[in-house]
């Protein structure tokens, strides 16, 4: 199924808001997240400006929107990006609750201009022994105990 009209105008504004971080600093990737037809959430990248590496349109633009709504849930709502998310923003959306993704440039066409997240991608899926950020595990029954507290805790509330 190809995009519809109300897609591509709010892909477009995605691709507005990626050329404008461009502007001030920031990478070429901007995103805005709809629902009922309706833009909730909008983002651009910062990633240089704000000396922060998590500060990527999509993670922008679900701020945005759960903080439109009151709630960390996204459901109902599509996340338009000018670029095909990478693996942080795609499991962002995916604990959003989004109900899809639509983008326009593609992973390769990122990498093609320097953001190749496939050695990411590739280090999610590498067996422990062949990735390259080790993870240690330590105070295993404390880090349990903190759930067993949350998890009897009155103000509990499931993602």
């Amino acid at each position: 199924m190809g995009a519809g009209v109300d897609d591509r105008v709010f892909l477009r504004e995605a691709i507005r808001l990626a050329r404008e971080s461009v502007e001030v600093g920031g990478g070429p990737f901007g995103a805005v997240i709809v629902q009922d037809g309706t833009v909730i959430g909008r983002g651009a990248n910062r990633v240089i400006p704000w000396a922060d590496p998590t500060a990527h349109a999509e993670v922008a633009a679900i701020r945005d929107a759960c903080r439109y709504l009151q709630d960390h849930r996204l459901h109902g709502a599509t996340l338009y990006v000018s670029c095909e998310p990478c693996p942080m923003c795609r499991a962002a959306a995916c604990w959003a609750r989004l109900d899809r993704v639509v983008y326009a440039a593609s992973a390769r066409d990122a990498a093609e201009a320097g953001f190749d997240d496939e050695r990411i991608r590739d280090e999610l899926v590498a067996p422990p022994e062949q990735r390259i950020l080790p993870l240690s595990r330590e105070l295993a029954e404390e880090g349990r105990a903190v759930f067993d507290y949350w998890e009897r805790h009155a103000n509990r509330r499931l993602y």
